[in-house]
């Protein structure tokens, strides 16, 4: 009688682990985990009983450990990457910028950039600026005092 449980939880368990490999998250290890656990109970000839609820014991607790990490490993990286960075960024105009004509130049943070402020007057030099957008190589600010 023992050699199915083993043969159920055995198999259970190379499941639930294989189709972990088809998920995001570790959402199957857990249960994955648990059923190994009980697969081991199954070797030793515990009672189904015990078996079942150390897999539900076992799972819960991966489970909640995961989740945690699993967080932490799918979620957006805190700092953006690329132009995107600069997004929402203060800078200071450097060459004035004129309305509609990219030819006008920003330094934020230590980058200097050409920028646009669209649908504006021209904004001269030494203006504090706010990056709003990137559209290819060009920002799009518009001025602090606004």
């Amino acid at each position: 009688m023992s050699d199915i449980w083993l043969w159920l939880w055995s198999i259970l368990a190379v499941v639930l682990l294989v189709m972990e490999i088809f998920t995001a998250g570790f959402f199957m290890l857990p249960f994955g985990i648990g059923a190994g656990v009980a697969a081991v109970l199954a070797f030793f000839d515990i009672e189904p009983l015990w078996q079942t609820l150390a897999f539900m014991a076992v799972s819960t607790l991966a489970f909640v450990g995961l989740r945690g990490f699993a967080d932490k490993m799918t979620h957006e990286p805190p700092e953006k990457m690329g132009a995107d960075r600069l997004l929402g960024k203060d800078g200071v105009v450097i060459e004035a910028l004129t309305p509609n004509s990219p030819v006008g130049q920003v330094r934020v943070e230590r980058e200097v950039w050409r920028a646009e402020a669209p649908g504006r007057d021209a904004v001269p030099i030494g203006t504090r600026v706010v990056v709003e957008s990137i559209e290819g190589t060009h920002l799009m600010v518009r001025p602090l005092q606004d």
